[in-house]
């Protein structure tokens, strides 16, 4: 029922005409899709977008329930090859050179998702990290509960959030290098730890994994699946 509110159309029309007139922002700084709306909000107004998102009496987006980050360099291709079969039985091949868009400056973003207990409204907030490293404004001085979810957008995907008051990893060990969730990231990681009973502590040694392609078997016919006619009845039964 909630969700059936919340995507009714008539309160979505409404919304995107409040953040239209609020914002003063065009056309194309909304996307509307699956009964969401999503606001893309350039990098250098983020602050003051987000206050007025907050504070005004039309929006009153006062609650902060998600930041998460967002890597773009390999979105829309699949490395799963479904349309052909195989002659070894496997109907899926798995192409591991993908053309990762490492130099886009699109390629990192921030997305908030934002709700309104006044309004019982809900939107999504989008924003494209600039520079190398990618470093967008915190929103920690407009929503306090952004602190450790911008330290996890920085932990895995090595966004830098410029004004955080504690921007340190979360998640990953004490000198783990690199960022895993980006798309360039090795699947099988760069180094393993393990405990050393001799120098009685743990230690860091080279991945000894050879990365390899876990390929399911696809069955298209088995007997057990197939559904079969009612046998009719003999006259002599």
């Amino acid at each position: 029922m909630a969700n059936d509110i919340l995507s009714n159309p008539i309160r979505l029309a409404a919304l995107r005409a409040d953040l239209g007139e609020v914002l003063s922002i065009h056309e194309g700084d909304l996307i509307e899709e699956l009964g969401e709306i999503t606001l893309i909000v350039p990098s250098e107004r983020l602050l003051d977008q987000a206050l007025t998102l907050r504070d005004h009496p039309r929006l009153r987006f006062e609650q902060l329930i998600d930041v998460c980050g967002v890597d773009y360099a390999a979105y829309g291709v699949s490395e799963w090859e479904t349309d052909d079969a195989s002659t070894l039985g496997f109907g899926r091949g798995v192409d591991r050179d993908q053309d990762l868009r490492l130099d886009d400056p699109k390629r990192f973003a921030v997305v908030y998702h934002l709700l309104s207990l006044v309004h019982n409204r809900r939107v999504r907030v989008r924003v494209h990290a600039k520079g190398t490293p990618p470093m967008v404004d915190s929103v920690v001085p407009v929503w306090a509960a952004a602190d450790w979810f911008e330290r996890e957008a920085f932990d895995l995907y090595g966004i830098l959030f410029s004004g955080h008051p504690d921007l340190r990893r979360i998640l990953t060990d004490y000198g783990f290098v690199g960022h895993p969730f980006r798309k360039d990231f090795p699947l099988h990681g760069q180094v393993e730890m393990r405990y050393d009973p001799a120098l009685a502590r743990v230690v860091y040694e080279p991945v000894a994994i050879e990365p390899r392609v876990l390929v399911p078997r696809v069955i298209r016919a088995d007997s057990r699946y197939v559904k079969t006619a009612a046998r009719p009845e003999s006259p002599d039964a």
